[in-house]
């Protein structure tokens, strides 16, 4: 049995499985090799790579690290958690395993444009032609020709966002026309944001910019940012017993605790900003949670 079972292995996860390796625990990190970082060109807003550095270069050198400390990782996907007792059983493709504590770290999936096809997806995406994170590289788009993918408030607020960032805003509805009311409407021309109807489609990098087909006739940007919401994969604490926000967000304490006992949550998973400098120290304090849960239980002596 081990001590702890670490599923998702991006930041949050990578950063726990370092953390309780270095306590001298035994730990089991499944990777299904779907972690958001590894989409990531490169990020410059991580402390300590002044030129910045790639997300799965950074995945790379977590993983290297904790594995230098004999932390144990699993290629593969666990498809059920279960309570047993005052322990866990993690079901996954290839068998089962048993711990006296999890830390899910299983992150969100972003949702994507209707259409947009992975083969203008992904290239759109490592040149910087389309992007899902304003905090993380609203810099990059400084003083460029940018539009938003979305409407309601959702999109209201990225494109307000990221007018810190540039006057060439345009918001774009996604399906038909914007769903928009007075006081949304109204922030938006105040702050000189353009919006054009939907639906969006027709998705293409031409040039040096990406383009699609509006309810105005065809527009191209220089960046395009969807704000479609996400998905948070939290089902396997939610059916293991674990409370979570209406939309799916793990509800859990200072200490990274869910209602579960013995059950952790950290990093996109939970309710909060979804960065990775705040998923490693998410993962920091879980990681010693965990440590001093266990030495409760039994003294944890060399």
């Amino acid at each position: 049995m081990d001590d702890c079972l670490i599923i998702g292995a991006g930041p949050a996860g990578l950063t726990a499985a370092i953390y309780l390796a270095r306590y001298h625990l035994s730990i089991r990190m499944f990777d299904s090799g779907s972690s958001r970082a590894a989409m990531i060109p490169r990020t410059h807003n991580h402390a300590g790579y002044p030129e910045g550095v790639a997300g799965t270069e950074l995945l790379h050198l977590m993983l290297t690290q904790a594995e230098r400390y004999g932390a144990r990782r699993e290629p593969v996907k666990v498809t059920r958690l279960a309570q047993d007792g005052d322990r866990f059983v993690a079901t996954t493709d290839h068998g089962t395993h048993r711990a006296r504590t999890v830390l899910l770290a299983t992150g969100v999936v972003n949702h994507r444009p209707h259409g947009l096809l992975p083969e203008v997806h992904d290239p759109a995406l490592a040149r910087g032609l389309l992007r899902y994170c304003p905090v993380c590289d609203g810099y990059e788009v400084t003083d460029k020709r940018v539009a938003v993918i979305g409407t309601g408030e959702r999109g209201m607020r990225e494109a307000l966002f990221l007018r810190g960032f540039t006057r060439d805003i345009t918001l774009i509805a996604p399906e038909a026309e914007h769903l928009l009311d007075s006081a949304c409407a109204e922030a938006l021309d105040d702050a000189g944001v353009v919006r054009v109807d939907g639906p969006c489609g027709n998705y293409a990098i031409e040039g040096d910019r990406f383009a699609l087909d509006t309810a105005r006739g065809r527009m191209a940007f220089d960046s395009v940012y969807p704000a479609l919401g996400s998905r948070i994969r939290s089902h396997l604490a939610v059916e293991a017993g674990a409370r979570a926000s209406e939309d799916g967000c793990l509800e859990v304490d200072d200490h990274q605790r869910t209602s579960v006992p013995g059950l952790f949550a950290a990093g996109d998973v939970v309710k909060g900003l979804d960065q990775i400098s705040h998923a490693m120290g998410e993962a920091g304090v879980a990681a010693t949670t965990i440590r001093n849960l266990l030495a409760e239980q039994c003294p944890l002596r060399r």
